[in-house]
Formats: C-alpha cells, structure tokens, sequence
C-alpha cells in the first residue's frame, strides 16, 4: 500500500492546467505568512571556524518572500529573482514549476472525457488515443472518492502501461500514435493514488511489472533519443513518470544520458525534459519518504555523478541563479549528503565550489552546495577549501560600508548615498524617541554595547543565500538581532537584514526601526545578554516596545494591531505570560504592542517600576510585580481601553512638555523650552536659532502637533534652508525629530519649512 500522503515532491508534478483546476477548488490553499515564530535555534559554527560567543537571536517579523527551511535555493525557486542575477524561466505556475510544463489545449479542441470515464481494457485505450489533445487529460488529475477508484484502480493502470508497451515499440518520436495521452493517464493514476488511497486502493507488483515494460520500450525507442520540439513534448511527462511511478532507481541511466546530451541549444520541449530530470533527482534522494533505489544505482556506477558534474561545467555559460543547470546543479550536493556516495561526491562537489565565483550569476549554485558541505558533511571544510568563507563573504556581498557616526555603521549589499544619510538619520532620530519614551538615566553599568552594525542585504534571497554561513544563523525569518554578550570586550551588537524589496521604488530596510528598538531596549532596559531576560516570560515587552517605538516614532497607524484590538482575544494577565514557545506572531507583535502602549499610556509608574528590576537583571521581582502586584487588576480597563482603540481612540503618552521659551524674539529658543503654534504658508520657512555653550554632546530639536506638513532643516552656524543643511527630518505631518551629536558652541539656527501650511505645530529645544 501506498501513503495517502501527498509529498512535496508529488504536488509539484500537477500538470500547471491541472493545477489551476485544483486551485479553484480549493483543494491547496497558499501557506500564510502569520506562522508561529520563535527564537532560532543555535546554528552551528562554521566547520573548521571558532565558534562564536552565544547570540542574542532575536528573530525578526517574517518577510513575504521568507522560506519554510534553512537552505538556500535558486533565484527562480523563491518566486523573486534576486537582483544580481534575474531569472530568464517563465514564471512559476499554480504547482510551482515553469508555465511552460504543458500548453493549454487549443480552444477549438472537444476535450469530452466521458469515454474515458467509463471504460475499461481495450476500450479505456481506445477511448484515451482517440483524445484529440493530450491536454484533455489534465482533469483527470482532478478525481476523487469512487471516480477515482473506478478509472485508476490498478487493473485500470496496468491496462494502460500494457498499452504504452505496445506502442512504445513502433514510437515515431512525436505524438501522432497518441502516446502522450497513455503517459498523462499514467501520471495521474499515480497522483490521485496517492492523494486518494482509500478509493483507488492500493498499487502492487503487476503495475510496477508493467509500468517498468513501459518505460523500458519507451526509453528503448529509438526516436525517444531524437532532439526536437516533438519528441520532447513527449518524452518531458515520460521523465516525469519515472518519478511518479517511483522508479528513480531504475531509471538513473535514463538521467545519465539527459545530462550528458544536453547543450543551451536544445528545444524548449527537451530542455523541458531535463528540468523534469531534477525531479527525478530529488526524489531519488528524499531517503526519508521511502527508497527509490536511486542512491544504489549512483553507488554502482560513478559516471553518473561524473556525467552530472559534467552537464554544469560544459554548460557553465548558463548559470543565471534560476536556470536548469544551477538547479540540477545544486542537487550534486546530495552526494555528500549519503556515506555511501561521499566519497566521490566530495572531488566534484569542492572543484564546482572552487571554480565558480561565490556572488553573482553563479552565487545561488556555489552556496547552496556550500550549504551541503556545512550542514551534511560538517567538520571537513579543509576538504572543500572552505574553512575562511564566512571571513571571504563579508566584503565580497557587503561591498557598501558606510559609517554613521561612532555609534552606528551600515554594511550594506546595494545601497545609495541617500539611502544610507536616510537610515542614518532615521536610526539617529529613533535613538532620542526612545529615551524620550522611556526616560531611562543612560545605559545599563557594564553594558559595553556602544555601537551597532547594521547589515542590509540586497533582498530576501541573497540574505537567505549568504546571511547563514556569514553570520551563522537562521535565515527563515526576516532578520536576526545579535545582541551577544554585552559585558564582553569587542562585543559586536549586530542586525542583520535586507531590503523590502517588494516595495520597490520606495526604499525601506525591513523591520529597521523595530530591530533598532531591540538593541535600544537591550543596553538601556535589559540587563545581561538575550538568554538571561528569557529566564521568565518578557516577551509581551521585548517585542511590544519594539513595535511601539517603531510605528509612534515613524507616526505610522498599526492597522493590524487596532484590528486585532477589535477582537478582545487576550487579557492583559495573559499577555504577561507571552513566549516565543505559547504564541503566535499575532499575539507577540500586535498584542505586544497594544499591551506595552495600554501600560505606558494608562500605567507609566508601572512600568517605571519595571524597568527598574529589568535593569538590574531582577528577573523574578519583575514577574512577582506583574503577576501579582498588578495580576488580573488591569484586566477590565484593558478590555476597554481595546474597545475605544478598535475605534481609532488609542489615546496618547501622558503629556511632559518642557516650559515656554522666554526670550522676546519669538524665533530664539533656549535650553529645554518650547514654542507654540508655530505656522508657516506652503513653501515658506518659521526661522528659528539658540546659543550653544561650550562641551554641549547633544542637541535635540523636535516638532509635535498642529495641521499641515512641516520639515525640519538644521544648518549649525548659518541659516537652515532646503538647499542649505546640514541634516533634515521629513516625515509625513509634523512629527519631525533631529539629534545633532557635538554641534559647534554659538548661535545655530534650524527651520520648519512648509510642504504644506501649517499652523498649531509645537517646537522643542533640549541639549545635555
């Protein structure tokens, strides 16, 4: 008996009109992005490498294009070519392999299918060759419950294996003979089968009898060797049923001659058939879903794998990231994967590895077989010359190094002058909207994090390709925060992520401002590395303030959450008890957030209080505060507080304005005060400049409130302007914020300019 199960391999076999019938069934239903996250498990050093310190792997709200696993895979595989190197197949169909699988049926075709349905033995054939089309075959990948036992009952596919036999014989190399259609029958059989054990019942010897008579007449056919467009229509779903029937084994010849034929120049149908050869492969290989006999017949003939190796090196020119021979390249890998292959897959693996460059159009075929290296044959980099990579990778991906200030860097993939003077002022101004949220008295003692490095890969897929082996983690995620130890010399804080590239033009590193808060929150509130603030439940406020600060600060409204706050799923006492390990993504950022804003709105002594036990590492008088000073207590006004916020009445922080500013002149400010209803028409400027001491570290000037649209410039010593500054904030409305680290002693002087008029705004000066 067959599993009922429909393996991943299986699914990818629906014909792409098959698929679509499918689809509209309902009957696969797209995987959501909201999956459980958690924290990454500790990925292992690399082989031959010291082991880094224990991170602080925080993981990063997932990505649209994020994997389900930790490998990497060809451009073309995630559905998003990388940007380096574009993928040149067609794009992806409803099973996720190439539109170009099989045709659609002309539309003049009479596809009736009720013949077919209800015959048996000779008839069943006749009835199936005299389709007119081999496309109309592809509903019959639709059957279920006694349709489908009653057309693919074994009888029923031993019947028509008999025939393809038969015809294979005199096979002209097209399909004039309807073999084609004998083939479809025969892989469908084997597809509702598996989807439908119960029904169809199960598959035995005389179907693997016939179906290898089949296969063998049919790859003995002379003309099943021709290479043309004809042959290869058919010959494509032949390759296929070798995998379908599982005869991989078997057939590992058949993989062998493909390989070793093919050239660039070959038709569209042919090199189609040997797409479908890495099915094949990939199934021969997928040990855990039953043997197939495919890593045998590499065992008894090495030329296989030598023939293999050879299909990548005579078609290198190829190599684009998503073409057939990074593909089937990639899956050379497998052989050290297996004791009883790697030996002599280890010479072809390091010789691809060594002679294609590790960036580029060559990149997703070098990693991924790097990847195999790692994680299938650890501890023998020495082997595969590879023992350096994560060191070499650094500067050969990263080649933007951009220095912020003392306290941030930016290593990038791909980015702009202005994008990096953008994030750098975003993160700086961040930096003062957190302590002004938080208003903490300076970084933990002993914390020795003082910068951050902030790594932007190009896209998802190159941080998936390159971002496991450099910085030895998890790359199914949308980032990672490294907090590591924080009380150690040379510690190196880190986040590692890339570019939302799905949003292009617009410019946005993913998830930049909430990862920022991480390593805000983690040397001004946490104490100790990441492993020491899980030692009870923290998460409600770990992510909840990493949400808050990064949609207050960008003055964003968090859809998801107030939808979420509509609901009244959770207490406010439950969410205390929120892990990575009991929660979804939905409760750890939306709930996260509406919990930390609740409190820091209605309750800020509370948290005050908090924060003062996590900055001592107080960990169990910080859960005795939650649990039982407060317990349950807050638990009715949250419930209401969520009501009004549903309603877009989330309501504000308690108000801390600084005093009016004193000096006549309505254009002076001074230290610590404010102005009010500050206006100006569109395009025209509200001048404004104050006196600096001498050893002033750090001036802030920031804009609240009012109507309209207003900008913020700086210039230092000369009057700010749009053309004339030395730093800007120009946010949507008027929430702008400028931190100037050692600004020169004298007179400075800053402007609000008008996108649009303004009125009501409320200016801020404070320097330390």
């Amino acid at each position: 008996m067959r599993p009922s199960r429909i393996s991943k391999a299986t699914l990818r076999r629906v014909p792409a009109l098959g698929a679509a019938f499918f689809l509209a069934l309902g009957l696969f239903a797209p995987q959501s992005h909201a999956a459980p996250v958690g924290p990454a498990a500790p990925a292992k050093a690399a082989a031959g490498a010291t082991p880094a310190a224990a991170p602080k792997a925080i993981p990063v709200p997932k990505s649209p294009d994020a994997s389900t696993g930790d490998r990497p895979l060809a451009a073309e595989s995630t559905g998003r070519a990388s940007t380096a190197h574009p993928a040149t197949e067609a794009a992806p169909a409803a099973d996720g392999k190439s539109a170009k699988q099989l045709s659609a049926a002309p539309a003049a075709v009479d596809c009736n299918l009720s013949g077919v349905l209800g015959a048996s033995g000779g008839a069943l054939v006749q009835q199936l060759t005299a389709l007119p089309d081999v496309t109309c075959t592809y509903p019959l990948f639709n059957l279920t419950g006694a349709d489908a036992g009653k057309v693919f009952r074994e009888a029923q596919m031993v019947t028509v294996a008999d025939a393809l036999r038969t015809a294979s014989a005199g096979y002209a190399g097209n399909n004039s003979a309807s073999i084609g259609q004998l083939v479809m029958f025969l892989r469908a059989g084997y597809y509702v089968q598996e989807n439908n054990a119960a029904s169809v019942g199960g598959y035995g010897a005389p179907l693997q009898t016939s179906i290898r008579g089949a296969l063998d007449a049919f790859f003995a056919a002379p003309h099943s060797q021709d290479v043309t467009e004809a042959n290869g229509a058919t010959l494509n779903e032949a390759v296929t049923l070798i995998d379908s029937s599982h005869e991989n084994g078997r057939y590992a010849g058949v993989v062998k001659r493909l390989l070793a034929g093919y050239t660039s120049t070959w038709p569209a149908s042919m090199d189609l058939a040997v797409q479908h050869v890495e099915w094949v492969i990939e199934s021969g290989f997928d040990l855990e879903h039953g043997d197939r006999g495919f890593v045998a017949a590499l065992q008894a003939d090495p030329s296989i794998a030598t023939a293999w190796a050879g299909f990548v090196t005579r078609n290198g020119a190829m190599l684009n990231g998503g073409d057939v021979v990074t593909r089937i390249g990639m899956q050379l890998g497998n052989l050290v994967a297996v004791d009883g292959l790697r030996a002599q897959g280890r010479p072809l693996v390091k010789d691809l590895i060594n002679r294609y460059p590790l960036v580029g159009a060559t990149g997703p075929l070098t990693m991924n077989l790097v990847w195999f290296t790692e994680k299938k044959d650890a501890g023998n980099c020495t082997v595969y010359g590879t023992c350096d990579l994560p060191k070499r990778l650094v500067p050969l991906v990263l080649t933007v190094d951009h220095t912020c200030n003392a306290n941030l860097r930016i290593r990038a993939q791909d980015m702009t002058a202005q994008q990096l003077a953008d994030t750098c002022t975003s993160l700086v101004n961040e930096d003062a909207a957190f302590h002004k949220v938080i208003k903490d008295n300076g970084p933990i003692p002993g914390d020795l994090n003082t910068s951050l490095e902030v790594v932007a890969f190009d896209d998802y897929y190159n941080y998936s390709l390159y971002a496991w082996l450099m910085y030895n983690i998890a790359v199914d995620n949308g980032g990672m925060y490294e907090e590591g130890n924080p009380a150690a010399a040379g510690n190196q804080a880190r986040f590692i992520a890339h570019e939302a590239d799905w949003l292009r033009p617009a410019f946005q590193i993913w998830n930049l401002n909430h990862e920022y808060t991480h390593y805000l929150d983690g040397r001004y509130n946490m104490a100790g590395d990441f492993e020491a603030g899980m030692t009870t439940p923290t998460i409600w406020w770990v992510e909840g303030i990493a949400e808050y600060i990064s949609y207050s600060y960008r003055g964003e409204r968090y859809a998801a959450a107030i939808t979420e706050a509509g609901k009244g799923t959770y207490k406010l006492s439950t969410l205390f008890d929120t892990t990575y390990d009991n929660a979804d993504s939905t409760r750890i950022y939306n709930w996260g957030y509406l919990a930390v804003r609740y409190m820091l709105q209605s309750h800020p002594q509370d948290v005050n209080a908090l924060l003062a036990k996590y900055r001592v590492g107080d960990w169990a008088g910080a859960r005795t505060l939650l649990t039982s000073t407060i317990g349950t207590r807050y638990d009715a006004d949250f419930a209401s507080w969520l009501t009004a916020c549903a309603a877009d009445n989330c309501g504000t922080l308690p108000a801390d304005r600084a005093p009016l500013c004193g000096a006549a002149d309505t254009r002076q400010f001074d230290k610590n005060c404010r102005r009010d209803n500050v206006a100006a028409a569109t395009g025209n400027y509200s001048y404004s400049f104050l006196y600096l001491p001498a050893g002033v570290k750090q001036l802030t000037v920031t804009t609240t409130g009012g109507s309209g649209n207003a900008d913020l410039y700086y210039n230092g010593g000369s009057w700010a302007t749009t053309g004339s500054y030395l730093a800007k904030s120009a946010n949507a409305g008027n929430g702008e914020t400028l931190t100037i680290t050692n600004p020169p002693s004298g007179w400075v002087y800053f402007s609000l300019y008008a996108q649009q008029g303004f009125n009501g705004a409320t200016v801020t000066t404070q320097y330390q």
